[in-house]
């Protein structure tokens, strides 16, 4: 397979050598779920070889070159933090019975439930193997970050409180369940290659609001692609009931003293069986066009801005260049 950097780097250099060292972590990455167990490399290499971005190994390695990039740590920080992912994955699929994953159908389709759950348990648990060669502050990042990604998980399947904003309750499952993971790959990068805890902890806060300008944009894109982008079938999330912000606008909207018929009749349609296949693309076509879809697309815009606002104490240059470039690029996929 061939890997290259998920968007264009202005800095050629830059890029050919964050090229090169994401070729290394996909050679790492297969190494990890290699096995001579027969269905255990089958569905721990499902979704590594079905490919993707790998943008959350490119920022440890972006970040990273704001210290000592050469050091051999940056390469496992960059494999545990992709692994932590794929395992997520295999959960995510199970709990959304999302029929496909980058393309090809999801393990829990080709395996079952338990082997895909099971299979998610053994990627963290390959995670864990390499992070524990990394010394204690790395170990203590992943465990707090393991935590919240399982914190999101279930307060995203148990709902908002009672009295609760259901849209500042998202925005906290979008935090713990996505954002975490991405913030930590960027303080992987950092710390890894030595930089100062105030880097790490500016890497930190750019990270997490870049985690939530990128799920807000999938929220967009689950509505307005073909799937090529997020990875998803697009309404996936609306056959399956999970909240997403521009239906957590809309049901607000439709609530409110100045909810128009559109805003009512669309409400209606989402909350209509949408097992129908005819039914699921009538709501998501309704829903792309309602002007909730453009709100959610300027939130992920403001939030990518305050995530580039957050690298101002970083040196001027090709990195924080590319780190800038890389809020963008999360963004622009929305656009």
């Amino acid at each position: 397979m061939t890997t290259t950097t998920a968007f264009a780097l202005a800095d050629p250099e830059l890029s050919a050598r964050l090229t090169e060292r994401l070729g290394t972590v996909e050679a790492r990455l297969r190494e990890a779920v290699a096995t001579t167990d027969l269905l255990v490399g089958a569905t721990s290499t499902h979704l590594v070889s079905a490919g993707g971005k790998r943008l959350r190994p490119l920022l440890t390695l972006l970040t990273a070159e704001l210290g000592d990039p050469d050091r051999s740590q940056v390469i496992d920080g960059a494999v545990v933090v992709e692994l932590t992912h794929l395992a997520s994955l295999y959960h995510d699929d199970v709990m959304d019975d999302a029929p496909l994953r980058r393309g090809a159908p999801a393990a829990h389709e080709v395996w079952g439930n338990s082997i895909a759950i099971l299979t998610g348990d053994l990627l963290f648990a390959r995670a864990s193997q390499v992070v524990a060669h990394l010394g204690q502050p790395a170990l203590t990042l992943q465990a707090d970050t393991f935590v919240r990604l399982c914190m999101g998980q279930m307060h995203e399947t148990v709902g908002p409180a009672t009295g609760e904003d259901p849209v500042e309750h998202y925005l906290q499952v979008l935090a713990d369940k996505t954002a975490s993971l991405i913030a930590t790959s960027a303080q992987f990068g950092a710390m890894l290659s030595g930089c100062s805890p105030e880097v790490v902890a500016t890497v930190g806060r750019f990270g997490e609001l870049i985690g939530l300008a990128f799920q807000l944009a999938d929220d967009v894109l689950d509505l307005t692609s073909d799937g090529s982008l997020s990875g998803k079938t697009p309404g996936t999330d609306l056959r399956e009931g999970v909240p997403t912000m521009p239906v957590l606008l809309l049901r607000a909207r439709a609530a409110g003293p100045d909810a128009t018929d559109e805003d009512r009749a669309a409400v209606a349609l989402l909350d209509s069986d949408l097992s129908d296949d005819d039914r699921l693309a009538a709501a998501v076509a309704t829903l792309g066009r309602h002007p909730v879809v453009e709100e959610t697309r300027q939130r992920a815009v403001a939030v990518a801005r305050a995530a580039v606002a957050e690298l101002a104490p970083l040196p001027d240059g090709p990195v924080k260049e590319s780190l800038v470039q890389f809020a963008d690029a999360l963004v622009d996929r929305a656009a």
